[in-house]
């Protein structure tokens, strides 16, 4: 294939922030003059290009980018690589191939002499691994010999990763891509109606009375019977049915790779099912007290939602308190404006 030509000259800086948060990486901290949406746009432009070339589509790469930024963002220091508008990270090794005995190889021909990845995709002569179109047409360039189908995309990420839980993230979000046609897909909504009569606190860490010993990996929103549960954001619907702590559970992963936990529901939209994607704002269920118990179990404690939220480092999830993006959605849901309806 041909190389690729530059469409743009921007750099991006993604922060790996010490605690999670409800905005999508990069934060453009280093960068002042473009904005989120000139971000997005100028990546957009790159995955075009490249999908133009290779035939690979557009959201496909972009969900290898995206699921490749989340890993950065929990491992830092292993994935260290300067800003840039693309977050795939490609280990020297494999960049430059694992017998090359010179593994800050750039040069295109010795790489591939050594079974390296690394490619030309800009046309300058040189594979360079903080390059992005260099980047992007590397990986294009080792997933597009497995076909172009959905099965031949699973079958090539699975090579590429040898990690199932990897697949299935890039699938995810690659859906999410798709069903949308846009790359901000990072608004944020509180789980319940804001009109609505609620109440909650910072409950996580606090001690369990049932099951065993254990923590509250989460916060309880206490609403009535029936008051509608709303996804918080942009997501694939992961799990969806019965667990007898959670009762009638819902869980949705964003593209954050955060996962977002249901639980204790009366019951489930019936327009939703596993796989489905959703947006923020969405009604995926209904307050209840279900739980404790085997399929069915209700009433064994006041109505609510318990919510919680969970980081994927890539091998294991771990909880983190989900309280203050509770209250930061809360806000930025009360000072929206109204939309006006038509008479």
């Amino acid at each position: 294939m041909a190389a690729v030509t530059a469409v743009c000259c921007l750099s991006s800086s993604e922060t790996a922030e010490a605690s999670p948060s409800s905005k999508e990486e990069p934060m453009a901290a280093k960068i002042k003059a473009e904005t989120a949406e000139e971000i997005f746009a100028a990546r957009k432009a790159l995955y075009d290009q490249i999908s133009a070339v290779t035939h690979i589509p557009w959201f496909r790469l972009a969900a290898i980018d995206q699921y490749e930024r989340t890993m950065t963002r929990v491992h830092p220091k292993d994935r260290k690589h300067p800003d840039r508008l693309i977050g795939i990270f490609v280990p020297p090794t494999r960049w430059a191939g694992p017998l090359n005995p010179d593994k800050e190889d750039t040069n295109p021909t010795s790489i591939r002499v050594f079974s390296g990845i690394g490619r030309d995709g800009n046309g300058d002569g040189i594979a360079d691994p903080n390059n992005d179109l260099d980047l992007l047409y590397s990986i294009a360039t080792k997933l597009g010999p497995y076909g172009h189908s959905q099965e031949d995309f699973s079958i090539g990420l699975w090579a590429y990763y040898q990690n199932s839980r990897a697949v299935q993230r890039v699938e995810q979000y690659s859906k999410l891509y798709e069903t949308f046609g846009k790359l901000d897909l990072f608004e944020h909504a509180f789980p319940l109606p804001i009109k609505s009569d609620y109440s909650y606190r910072s409950t996580f860490g606090m001690g369990r009375s049932w099951g065993g010993r254990r923590i509250h990996e989460g916060t309880d929103l206490f609403a009535d019977y029936g008051v509608p549960v709303r996804s918080t954001c942009y997501g694939v619907i992961e799990i969806k049915g019965w667990n007898k702590y959670g009762g009638w559970r819902i869980g949705i992963r964003d593209l954050n790779n955060q996962y977002h936990y249901y639980a204790h529901l009366q019951g489930f939209d019936k327009g939703i099912k596993l796989g489905d994607v959703v947006r923020p704002g969405q009604t995926i269920g209904w307050v209840g007290s279900s739980g404790y118990g085997k399929p069915g179990t209700q009433g064994k404690f006041p109505p609510h939602l318990h919510y919680g939220i969970y980081r994927d480092t890539g091998l294991t999830e771990w909880s983190f308190d989900p309280y203050p993006l509770l209250k930061q959605w809360e806000r930025e849901e009360m000072r929206r404006p109204k939309k006006k309806t038509r008479s």
